[in-house]
């Protein structure tokens, strides 16, 4: 069973490691994995996306939560949940395709980003089974390369994520010059 778990982590050198390694001493294979800044300045956000039973996720969770830097983790798998990615596809076009390739790009609400003479990318935002479907549509036209982001997902509604939004809070965390990165 595919599980995603959301870690809220210390913005500090090595956190990833220690996460990964984690799941590389338990024999987990990691489908997905994408880390960004968290809304609180300081921290870091990870989504992880796996297979495993549950009584190992159980397990796992609680591992996470003893790893030094580690603030809290939460299982998304069995709550309402967002979940995206996001991929560009470079697709070879010419003349006498790319009109139908449009119609496709219009109807998967994905979008143009680069129009070359022989090519196009596309950007596609979505959950996994729509950029496979698309995928499959731009095969016959020739997929000529092709990057993925991996997850990210959040509770829907309130979360053990969910700070306090009063607007100190906003202020304090939002406009804190280590969100910044140059």
């Amino acid at each position: 069973m595919q599980h995603t778990l959301v870690a809220e982590v210390e913005d500090k050198p090595g956190v990833l490691m220690r996460v990964v390694s984690l799941f590389r001493k338990r024999n987990f294979n990691i489908d997905s994995l994408t880390v960004s800044n968290a809304e609180v300045a300081g921290r870091s956000r990870m989504t992880i996306v796996y297979n495993s039973s549950q009584k190992n996720t159980n397990r796992l969770i609680a591992y996470l939560n003893k790893l030094i830097n580690v603030v809290h983790v939460e299982e998304l798998t069995h709550s309402p949940m967002i979940c995206r990615d996001l991929a560009l596809m470079k697709v070879s076009a010419n003349g006498q395709n790319r009109t139908e390739i449009m119609q496709f790009v219009e109807t998967f609400r994905a979008r143009i980003v680069d129009v070359a003479r022989d090519s196009l990318v596309i950007e596609i935002t979505g959950d996994s089974e729509k950029i496979l479907s698309f995928m499959q549509m731009m095969q016959p036209f020739g997929i000529l390369e092709f990057a993925r982001s991996g997850a990210v997902g959040m509770a829907r509604g309130r979360s053990k994520f969910s700070p306090s939004y009063t607007p100190e809070f906003q202020q304090q965390t939002f406009t804190e010059p280590a969100l910044v990165r140059s």
